[in-house]
């Protein structure tokens, strides 16, 4: 089951260029928060502070508390064991090219020390499942490598590679904004489903895809927090002059 995310304070810069300014937020366990906000505006690097991905960046650093659960992320752990907790899914699938659909999948338990194969099989089996690919890669696990999948076929491949290290949280950062319709939908469909047993924050710039999926959504403009409210509210009766102005198209 997932866990809640509070952030309180939050602040992130890239050398001198201030990206997030003090950022406060709750994110409920077992729903889908969708982010939204035109191109530069922070809220990639904001998941990307929720796994301490920020931070690999040389000139990257960040302030402020992050709480998985009850679990400081910033001051309890460190990053290697955040990343087993927090999934992440990019914005272009990037399955490893040399390794079969099998070997994707299973990555990162081998990682984590995982060599038990029937471990290793019904694990795979029920990520691939979990990601609604495994009807379509079953007979090919081992013959073929995650690179020869479709485009819509490899973001479910990463998704399956990270939900097969059993996260609790899992990060979404534009996922089927490379994909087409068809695609789109099964991503969403899967969205959808996963909810129910994951924590799920999803940047987007579709806006009819965060009404869609998600019960709650924050818009953020020029690194701050603008509004974060349910979904219905953000889209209907937003408190803000400039979320009305951004949903509306006035800008972005």
């Amino acid at each position: 089951m997932g866990v809640g995310i509070e952030v309180s304070e939050l602040n992130a810069w890239y050398g001198s260029n201030h990206t997030l300014q003090n950022i406060n937020l709750r994110i409920p366990a077992n729903h889908a928060t969708a982010l939204i906000g035109p191109s530069g505006c922070g809220k990639s690097t904001f998941v990307r502070c929720l796994n301490r991905m920020h931070e690999t960046n040389p000139v990257g650093r960040v302030t402020g508390s992050v709480l998985i659960g009850q679990l400081d992320i910033y001051t309890q752990a460190s990053p290697v064991e955040i990343r087993r907790r927090v999934g992440m899914v990019f914005q272009r699938p990037n399955p490893f090219p040399t390794m079969s659909i099998y070997d994707n999948v299973a990555s990162g338990l081998r990682l984590n020390g995982y060599r038990n194969r029937v471990v290793l099989d019904e694990v795979v089996q029920r990520s691939l499942e979990q990601a609604a690919l495994w009807e379509e890669v079953k007979d090919d696990l081992k013959k073929k490598s995650g690179a020869s999948l479709s485009g819509g076929q490899q973001q479910r491949l990463c998704i399956a590679r990270a939900l097969a290290v059993d996260p609790e949280v899992m990060l979404m950062d534009e996922p089927a904004s490379a994909l087409d319709p068809v695609s789109t939908a099964k991503i969403e469909d899967l969205i959808f489903q996963l909810k129910s047993q994951y924590t799920i924050v999803i940047v987007t710039h579709n806006m009819q895809q965060a009404a869609r999926v998600a019960e709650n959504t924050g818009f953020f403009l020029n690194g701050r927090l603008v509004e974060f409210d349910a979904t219905h509210k953000i889209f209907t009766n937003p408190r803000d002059k400039r979320t009305e102005d951004y949903i509306t198209g006035r800008f972005g």
